[in-house]
């Protein structure tokens, strides 16, 4: 059993606070056992919010802490707006230097998947001296592979930015704000998921690979991962293999119009998170 807890970064404004209550959830409820530490980035979460949030994590025996961003660095005006994307989005990218010192590594999630296995490996993944971890979600073809290689001028796979292990030490010496400012200006009319152009441009190359099919399986998909594998990878593969199911795009399994096969059991859980917290 871990004894240290597994540091989770979680970034979210106000309007994104339900999903990450089930996110939470869901992770809890698939480790029950393990100590969880839980670093909330934001910058618009209101006190009041903030204590329930709190009281929400306390239940769950999750050890929560909730950082606002502009009181711990110092982000220019131009970042900010620039081209009215969400401050939110880059957070994760800049979380080194919000963060206390004594952190060396940490596990990004977005809010809008479910963990509904052990993260524990994922944990334990070693970096290989590499700054970050992710997936690449691979089609039957790679069309759009070759698309995003084309347009960010980047040769390798496209990283999904919503699930990263990440090294807080090399980020704090190399990640700078002016670099991801001057892609963005650099880059403006080609970015379509600007922190997730951003980490592919500047970090791909210091990104080592991880299953997509385990740790960020893209729910919108189900039908490529089975194809893919030759019929092995059906839903009870799923349920017993794969950890993070990620709900990437749109309509999210909160919306109307989702028709994954996973969104009945995010339901669920949104059911439980709203019934009984």
């Amino acid at each position: 059993m871990t004894t240290e807890p597994i540091e989770i970064l979680v970034t979210s404004n106000q309007n994104y606070l339900q999903p990450l209550q089930v996110m939470l959830y869901s992770l809890r409820l698939n480790n029950p056992t393990v100590p969880f530490r839980i670093w909330l980035l934001q910058s618009d979460i209101a006190d009041a919010t903030k204590q329930s949030l709190l009281k929400y994590a306390g239940r769950l025996n999750l050890d929560l802490n909730v950082i606002k961003m502009d009181e711990r660095l110092n982000l220019p005006p131009s970042f900010l707006s620039a081209y009215d994307y969400p401050q939110e989005m880059y957070f994760r990218l800049l979380c080194a230097d919000a963060l206390p010192t004594d952190l060396h590594k940490i596990l990004y999630l977005d809010p809008d998947l479910m963990v509904v296995n052990d993260i524990t490996p994922l944990w334990n993944t070693t970096l290989d001296g590499k700054m970050f971890a992710a997936a690449v979600h691979k089609g039957l073809t790679d069309i759009m592979q070759s698309v995003n290689n084309l347009r960010l001028g980047t040769d390798g796979g496209y990283f999904n930015s919503g699930v990263m292990l990440m090294d807080l030490d090399q980020m704090r010496q190399k990640v700078r704000v002016k670099d991801l400012v001057d892609t963005i200006e650099k880059y403006h009319d080609y970015l379509i998921l600007p922190d997730q152009d951003i980490l592919n441009y500047l970090y791909s190359d210091n990104t080592k690979e991880i299953s997509e099919d385990l740790w960020n399986f893209d729910a919108r998909k189900s039908l490529l991962y089975l194809t893919r594998s030759g019929g092995k990878e059906n839903m009870a593969w799923v349920m017993k293999h794969t950890s993070i199911i990620h709900f990437c795009g749109k309509p999210k399994p909160w919306q109307a119009g989702s028709s994954s096969p996973y969104t009945s059991l995010w339901l669920n859980y949104q059911q439980i998170v709203t019934t009984q917290f």
